[in-house]
């Protein structure tokens, strides 16, 4: 069986396939027309967020029967056109949500403390320390919108750091709440009148695109802090940069721009531009929450062993609920 890695993960789950009889080739940063190209020569696809696998893919993927997901979201994988393929589509829902928490809260320190930009002033042998001034996070009330598994780690640790939690979700149950000591807002308008700092936990959706847009902006308090560790598009983008330029959000903390640069290429090799990389209040980093060494590595064994199942016949959970043994038809 040949399976093509189209977007970097950790060497140990290549390993793990090639180990188990797979002829694995790797070939990242593939242009998508490229990749249209040889994708029939292979039976299994393993992506991350930046190829598509959409009807045109899937046309040209004779021979695929499997689709892992190094990570959580899957708004560039078609679900319904690989469910019609009997193509099961699997993901590592679990395997990075801590390292993504944890960047959450970092972005929420350096959006309340200014580190960025006085990291770059003293680099650049400026230390007025009064210029980046802040404000404590101790005591202010963060609004956590997705209460999932990662919102969920995000309310627990701002909890511990003597924040006050209120959270938006309706799709959780009350008890979930209860269990988190976050108390429950009713609507999202709610949430953005109470909130010093905003962090979003939501999956890319047509419910969720533009969840947060100019109108939701204006309900916010000035000077609101807004994280964003979920996908582009969540938050319209230029409404964003209208508030951050008008200091209403005094800072904006995003791992996700829309569209995301490529991420294989050195600075000097891409010409990637973006308005809210012009504005110093805005913290930009390139998609990096599951970016640690301990989630690279639960992901990528995570997904090696789940392909490995799959084509040995035993039972796997898909996305896309394709039935076992569907990828033998």
């Amino acid at each position: 069986m040949n399976i093509i890695v189209t977007e970097r993960i950790a060497e140990v789950g290549i390993y793990y396939l090639r180990e188990n009889g797979f002829s694995v080739e790797a070939c990242l940063g593939i242009s998508q027309a490229e990749l249209l190209k040889i994708v029939s020569r292979y039976d299994g696809l393993i992506v991350r967020s930046v190829t598509r696998v959409d009807e045109e893919l899937l046309a040209n993927a004779k021979r695929l029967k499997i689709v892992g997901r190094a990570g959580n979201g899957l708004d560039n994988i078609d679900l319904p056109a690989c469910t019609l393929r009997g193509i099961p589509v699997v993901n590592t829902p679990a395997a990075n949500a801590m390292s993504t928490a944890e960047l959450a809260v970092g972005l929420i320190f350096a959006a309340f403390r200014n580190i960025p930009q006085a990291y770059r002033a003293g680099k650049a042998n400026d230390f007025r320390r009064t210029v980046y001034s802040g404000n404590e996070l101790h005591g202010k009330t963060a609004g956590i919108v997705g209460l999932g598994l990662i919102g969920s780690l995000v309310a627990d640790k701002l909890k511990a750091l003597g924040l006050k939690v209120v959270a938006y979700d309706p799709y959780i149950a009350d008890s979930r709440f209860d269990d988190l000591k976050a108390e429950k807002c009713e609507t999202l308008a709610e949430l953005l009148r109470r909130a010093d700092v905003i962090s979003l936990h939501v999956p890319k959706t047509p419910e969720t695109a533009d969840l947060i847009g100019a109108a939701e902006l204006d309900l916010c308090k000035p000077g609101v802090r807004i994280v964003s560790t979920s996908r582009a598009g969540i938050i319209n983008e230029r409404a964003l940069h209208t508030a951050l330029r008008s200091a209403h959000v005094a800072a904006a903390g995003l791992d996700i721009l829309d569209p995301e640069p490529d991420f294989e290429s050195a600075p000097g090799e891409q010409d990637y531009r973006h308005p809210l990389l012009e504005l110093d209040n805005a913290i930009i980093t390139p998609h990096m929450g599951g970016s640690t060494e301990e989630a690279e590595h639960t992901i990528s064994m995570t997904l090696a062993r789940l392909i490995t199942k799959a084509f040995t016949g035993q039972p796997i959970t898909a996305v896309n609920d394709i039935a076992r043994l569907s990828i033998f038809r």
